[in-house]
């Protein structure tokens, strides 16, 4: 069997991806609303044509959505991440380090403000094309 050429170096691992894989289809299945919502903007490129992916394992994080091609994530935080801020600190310092740009949005932002929210998205994604083009 080939590798597929836009396999990315930053997957989970076969064997972690396996025990990350019932949580992220579960996320999958049952998203909070203001996931569902800016899913429901994002998919079938409907932002600047990027192709998002959500509950994506990156390493040994899921992250709630991804446009591999621009290494831009998209974390949705509700209550429960008032409560673990030094963890998502360190959580996205390290996808940084991987060269990851994350957006943080509250739940409430995207419920009541979704329009403002799929913009930065889409500001986001120019400059992360940007900044890719000119580092090759």
């Amino acid at each position: 069997m080939t590798e597929n050429p836009k396999s990315h170096w930053f997957h989970s691992q076969p064997e972690l991806w396996e025990k990350l894989k019932p949580l992220a289809r579960e996320m999958r299945q049952t998203p909070t609303p203001a996931e569902d919502a800016l899913w429901q903007r994002l998919r079938n490129r409907r932002v600047k044509n990027a192709k998002f992916r959500r509950q994506y394992g990156i390493e040994r994080f899921v992250v709630d959505f991804v446009c591999v091609d621009t290494k831009l994530i998209i974390e949705v935080d509700g209550e429960i991440h008032d409560s673990q801020q030094e963890l998502d600190e360190i959580r996205q310092a390290y996808l940084e380090a991987l060269g990851f740009h994350v957006l943080r949005f509250r739940n409430e932002q995207i419920l009541t403000e979704i329009e403002g929210v799929v913009t930065e998205i889409a500001e986001a994604l120019a400059e992360q094309k940007a900044d890719l083009t000119r580092a090759v």
